[in-house]
């Protein structure tokens, strides 16, 4: 399987440091997965983000940012990225 490249938030500086507070004030407190993933390529991450927040995080989406979460961790433990 294929390794998917990640960028940890607690080793981060520089710009990178900005975002990912950025995003945990707006997540409260934990940067989900995807931006962990969208952090490698920072000229797609603003994109890709809002792209992800309109589909996901809308006030139409039926399910809250909370159990959005929680469905992107149980795929992500199922196929193979979480232990």
């Amino acid at each position: 399987m294929a390794n998917i490249m990640t960028v940890v938030p607690e080793t981060v500086s520089g710009i990178r440091k900005l975002f990912f507070r950025w995003v945990s004030g707006q997540y409260g407190g934990v940067v989900p997965g995807i931006f962990q993933v969208l952090a490698v390529d920072l000229k797609v991450a603003k994109p890709s983000g809002s792209i992800y927040n309109h589909l996901h995080l809308r006030k139409g989406s039926p399910l809250s940012r909370l159990q959005r979460e929680m469905v992107a961790t149980v795929v992500n433990g199922k196929v193979g990225g979480a232990p």
